[in-house]
């Protein structure tokens, strides 16, 4: 093997450790040393879609290359992974998106029956209310949301959905005024793609606010904040057995498709640009 072969070789293994350190930073249960090279990394991994968006955003950071949204799929396993991440890093990155506005201020609104909600971006200080709102799901809604079976929110998951800036990463949070602390009834969030004008959204609800109106009034605010960044789509993926949230997505006007990557979810997508949505 020739120098410059030598050379491939030796920063094709430094990319692999910088990938399976930064997938340890988001997914510190798993152990990267076990992890089958050719085989989705999400099929042995437990990353949600926030998660699994968040290792685009670390890996882009780290490694500066951007592996736009058109391109994921293309680098579903470690070994396809590492070799994107080589074939492009010596290409110039475009240039990072203008900075948007962060996330709206606080607001008061009203349910059906009247009560009064606090919408409110989330923030580091809300890492107590965001393990109380956790916790306090069924392990149905819990699964709903995350996709995995999961109990409590390990230390590095916590940090990843508390620290938000507000424009990559949003996340707005519905409370009431229960004996003078905020009580959490629901989160709503959304990370921006790698191609910038796109993001994937997430949303739960306590399970005794469901049906409560409460998650209409989070997703209009957080398609009201999109489509004020400048975000032309939005989407998110369901699992398919979730049939009414499925059907609050076609209430507000998300189209629904069978996720090419996996048939248990279905990928619901949102022009941002064209209609106003409507809440529930």
């Amino acid at each position: 093997m020739g120098s410059s072969g030598v050379r491939t070789r030796r920063d094709a293994d430094g990319i692999r450790a910088a990938v399976c350190a930064t997938i340890a930073s988001i997914a510190p249960e798993c152990e990267v040393g076990r992890i089958l090279p050719s085989a989705p990394l999400r099929d042995q991994i437990e990353l949600d879609s926030l998660d699994w968006l968040n290792l685009i955003s670390a890996l882009h950071e780290r490694l500066q290359v951007e592996i736009p949204a058109v391109d994921q799929g293309r680098v579903a396993t470690l070994d396809a992974m590492v070799a994107y991440i080589a074939s492009h890093r010596n290409r110039r990155a475009p240039p990072a998106p203008r900075a948007q506005a962060a996330a709206s201020q606080p607001c008061t609104r009203r349910l059906r029956d009247g009560s009064a909600v606090t919408l409110r971006p989330m923030g580091p200080a809300d890492a107590a209310l965001e393990v109380e709102f956790v916790a306090h799901l069924s392990d149905e809604s819990r699964y709903r949301r995350f996709m995995v079976a999961l109990h409590t929110l390990p230390a590095d998951k916590l940090r990843q959905l508390t620290q938000v800036d507000g424009v990559a990463h949003v996340a707005l949070i519905a409370t009431v005024l229960r004996e003078g602390r905020e009580v959490p009834l629901g989160v709503a969030r959304y990370v921006v793609d790698a191609s910038g004008t796109g993001c994937e959204f997430a949303i739960a609800v306590d399970d005794a606010w469901q049906g409560s109106g409460v998650a209409g009034l989070l997703m209009q605010a957080l398609i009201d904040t999109a489509r004020a960044h400048g975000l032309a789509r939005m989407e998110g993926l369901v699992l398919a057995s979730n049939h009414e949230m499925l059907k609050f997505a076609r209430q507000l006007q998300f189209s629904v498709q069978q996720d090419p990557g996996d048939r248990r979810t279905m990928r619901v997508v949102r022009d941002l640009q064209g209609t106003a949505a409507r809440g529930t």
